[in-house]
C-alpha cells in the first residue's frame, strides 16, 4: 500500500510540475500563431467546452472531491495496474485546480483551428485523457492487470 501511494505521489508530483512550467511561459506571454495551430493565453472558467462555468468557485471544490474520492478508490482498490495511470490523472487534475486558485480559470493554451475549430486545452488535458485511455484498456482487458 505504501509503494502504491509512493508511486501515485511522485508521478502526480511530475505531471503536476511539468504542466505548471508549461502554463507559466504562456502566463508569462509567449505566443506563437500557424495556419493550424495557435499557442495562445486562454483562461477556462468551466470544464472541457467552458461546461459547468456557471458553478464558479463552487466548481474547483468539487474537482478536489472527485479527485480525492479517485485517489481513496485506487489505494482501496488494491490494483496495482492503476497506481501509475490515476498518478498522470490525479496530477493533471490537480494542475488544472490548483489554476483555479491562483488564475481564477485553467490556463489553456493550444487552440486548433486546422480544417475546423476545435476547443483551447493545455498538457494536463492530454495527460487526463491519456490516462483514461489507459485505465479503459486495463478494464476492458482484465488479462493486462494482474494485480
Amino acid at each position: 500500500m505504501l509503494k502504491s501511494a509512493i508511486i501515485l505521489i511522485l508521478a502526480a508530483l511530475g505531471v503536476f510540475i511539468v504542466d505548471q512550467n508549461i502554463k507559466w511561459i504562456f502566463v508569462e506571454g509567449f505566443r506563437y500563431y500557424t495556419e493550424c495551430i495557435d499557442l495562445i493565453l486562454v483562461y477556462n472558467r468551466g470544464v472541457a467546452f467552458s461546461m459547468f462555468a456557471f458553478l464558479e468557485e463552487g466548481l474547483k471544490w468539487i474537482q478536489i472531491a472527485l479527485l480525492a474520492g479517485v485517489i481513496g478508490y485506487t489505494l482501496w482498490l488494491k490494483k496495482n495496474c492503476f497506481i501509475l495511470p490515476v498518478g498522470i490523472m490525479v496530477g493533471a487534475g490537480f494542475s488544472n485546480v490548483y489554476d483555479r486558485f491562483i488564475h481564477g480559470g485553467v490556463v489553456d493554451y493550444v487552440y486548433w483551428h486546422c480544417g475546423f475549430n476545435f476547443a483551447v486545452f493545455n498538457a494536463a488535458d492530454v495527460m487526463i485523457d491519456i490516462a483514461v485511455v489507459w485505465l479503459l484498456i486495463l478494464n476492458f482487458r482484465p488479462q493486462s492487470c494482474k494485480s
